[in-house]
């Protein structure tokens, strides 16, 4: 198996030196094909995911589980049209970030260069297969991909209909690769291979990602965890932070980029706990409120159970939201920098001095003022697509598009200067 692996990192370095230098029109030609050919082949597509749905269920995987692992016709649209959208974003490639002339006459560029093997590294949503080969040919890289087991028959059509765009279209197949087995031993061969590959991305779980990052040789960029945070401040509209909140738990509580945790000013904890509790129970959510939030639902009949402390810095993936109430704006801040993992955190208020106050002070990759953290996606922030989500601070953070797929090189122009 070390062998397989090994060539399978050098043909990708090999591949990587040539999509460095290939035009936009050449990348795009690449991925308007592949665009093309997703649509084509929905129904083999469609009859590849039903093998690891119909495996899933009989691993007892949790309907939230294979709601991530699921295609439609209309989610394997949402790919081509995410692929079109990268085709429309602008190369980044040979931008140049930053020029200066020294006193000697030298002049420096500072210019954006692909940073070229990226390894990902995922589990269970296979449309992360297409998001990473896109994202990573548009940025000049080579890509190797290595799925989780419940989705290898949705990765491995995937990643064939790629190579063959890239066929098609001239370029090298080999500049993306999925690993062709889901033993683990191949992932630890792989993550030894920093000569060959240069970055690696892991999404998926805290346990893998964890130990990625525990083995690699190669620097890592990840979030171990999404546990995000919704305030609510005295001065909310209370109608608008009901929806807020509805919506980033229930609208797709599989996610990374859901809430997991409410906290609710004191003042107005008697009016708004009731109805917002009454309203997530009416959409299945199982709600735990600690004992300072409790005694708000006292004289109702909407169920609950006690919070634990562990609760709060759970990530759930799972219809199930953790309450708290808070006794200002500095506490709010200071439990979401405690319990959250710097993911993406809210809060809904009208007072512009509170929420700038709470932008400010929560320590995440994305703070939001009065709208959901469901927005926190590479889609949704018009990147086409992304490569994953960092809460780390180099030199990534937040959805990662083509931009932070790029390193820098300098460039330096002379006329004869020596030392």
């Amino acid at each position: 198996m070390e062998g397989t692996i090994r060539t399978l990192a050098e043909n990708a370095r090999a591949a990587s030196f040539k999509t460095a230098t290939l035009s936009t029109d050449s990348k795009n030609a690449a991925l308007t094909r592949l665009a093309e050919l997703l649509e084509v082949k929905t129904d083999d597509i469609l009859a590849a995911n039903a093998k690891d749905l119909e495996a899933g269920q009989q691993n007892g995987l949790t309907q939230a589980l294979l709601d991530r692992l699921r295609f439609t016709p209309e989610r394997i649209q949402g790919m081509a049209e995410g692929v079109r959208q990268v085709i429309a974003l602008p190369d980044p490639v040979g931008e140049t970030i930053e020029e200066s002339t020294r006193p000697n006459g030298l002049r420096l560029v500072k210019r954006r260069v692909p940073i070229g093997v990226v390894g990902i590294i995922y589990e269970s949503r296979p449309n992360v297969t297409i998001d990473c080969a896109v994202l990573c040919l548009k940025s000049g890289n080579a890509c190797i991909l290595r799925g989780g087991k419940e989705a290898f028959h949705s990765n491995t059509i995937l990643a064939e209909i790629t190579q063959q765009a890239l066929a098609d279209t001239g370029l090298p197949a080999e500049a993306v690769q999925l690993i062709p087995t889901t033993d683990r031993e191949a992932l630890n061969i792989l993550l030894k291979l920093d000569e060959f590959i240069h970055c690696i991305i892991p999404r998926g779980g805290e346990g893998l990602i964890r130990f990625v990052a525990e083995n690699s040789r190669i620097p890592v960029i990840k979030h171990y965890k999404g546990v995000c945070n919704i305030y609510v401040d005295k001065d909310a509209d209370l109608d608008l932070a009901e929806s807020i909140v509805e919506n980033a738990k229930c609208q797709r509580p599989g996610v990374c980029n859901a809430a997991e945790n409410l906290f609710i000013h004191r003042d107005i904890a008697s009016e708004f706990l009731p109805k917002i509790a009454r309203r997530l129970v009416g959409n299945g959510v199982e709600l735990r409120i600690a004992s300072s939030a409790a005694n708000h639902l006292d004289g109702t009949d909407i169920p609950h159970n006690p919070a634990t402390e562990k609760d709060f810095h759970e990530e759930f993936l799972d219809l199930i939201l953790s309450v708290k109430t808070v006794d200002s704006l500095e506490d709010a801040i200071d439990a979401i920098n405690r319990y959250g993992s710097g993911h993406s955190d809210a809060i809904v208020t009208t007072d512009e001095t509170t929420a700038e106050t709470f932008l400010s002070g929560v320590d995440t990759a994305t703070a939001y003022w009065n709208a959901s953290t469901r927005f926190t996606d590479g889609f949704e922030f018009g990147l086409g697509a992304e490569i994953g989500i960092s809460t780390d601070r180099l030199h990534a953070r937040g959805p990662m598009g083509l931009r932070e797929l790029c390193t820098y090189k300098f460039i330096v122009y002379g006329t004869g200067q020596v030392k």
